[in-house]
């Protein structure tokens, strides 16, 4: 499905759902920066919305009402997601909503929410920084749906490890960073790319001679894995 025909299906079945000042701040709310953080940052990494939520009401200490910009909501995480505007959000902000902003996010954390933000100028004019930022969060969460979503692949713990690492590395990944990150010595962590090679999860990237072989990519096949 297109992006443009997903949004607004997106869209319609969250205003659908909802009603009074929870549907009028959804209306209201989405505007340009959040349009843009769906189009430029979350749908080329994810590629769809399920468990997404736009404007999303909870209630702070005082029981008064936040509205996040998204909730990612699932059976393993919530994470907030806000898209913040130097003008709103630096500029204009005195110290009582500066205090206010700090212990908002405290008070998040201690409700077990992963609160991340993102600058409009970066949403707007590097993405590509804001993608790979938002694949170090989603990464782990994107495994576990990609495992239950498709057990008949039979992953190894430590596969399904080394996939979300290239994931984070950009899609791109050397076997040396497979033995930092595992702690596991060189020799192994060749080995277990060659497993996902044959599995036809990763790739080899042939070097600049055309037959030595340094780093590894994901397949396409790893790719669906991961967000289909």
């Amino acid at each position: 499905m297109p992006y443009e025909e997903a949004h607004r299906a997106f869209m319609k079945l969250h205003l659908n759902s909802r009603s009074g000042e929870r549907k009028g701040r959804l209306a209201r709310g989405h505007k340009y920066a959040e349009q843009k953080f769906l189009e430029q940052v979350w749908w080329p990494v994810v590629g769809n919305f399920d468990h997404l939520h736009p404007e999303y009401e909870v209630s702070d200490w005082n029981r008064k009402s936040i509205y996040l910009d998204f909730a990612y909501i699932t059976p393993l995480c919530r994470i907030a997601i806000e898209c913040d505007g130097y003008q709103s959000h630096v500029k204009d902000m005195d110290r009582e909503k500066f205090s206010y902003s700090l212990n908002r996010d405290t008070f998040l954390t201690g409700m077990e929410w992963r609160v991340v933000h993102f600058s409009f100028d970066d949403i707007d004019q590097r993405p590509e920084l804001c993608r790979m930022l938002l694949k170090l969060v989603l990464a782990p969460h994107l495994m576990h749906q990609a495992a239950n979503r498709d057990e008949k692949k039979d992953l190894h713990h430590i596969e399904r490890e080394i996939i979300a690492l290239t994931w984070r590395l950009g899609a791109k990944i050397k076997p040396k960073d497979v033995s930092v990150f595992l702690s596991i010595s060189y020799r192994t962590s060749k080995k277990w790319i060659e497993v996902l090679c044959k599995k036809g999860m990763l790739s080899p990237i042939p070097g600049k001679t055309g037959t030595r072989v340094g780093r590894y990519q994901l397949s396409s096949n790893a790719i669906e894995f991961l967000a289909g």
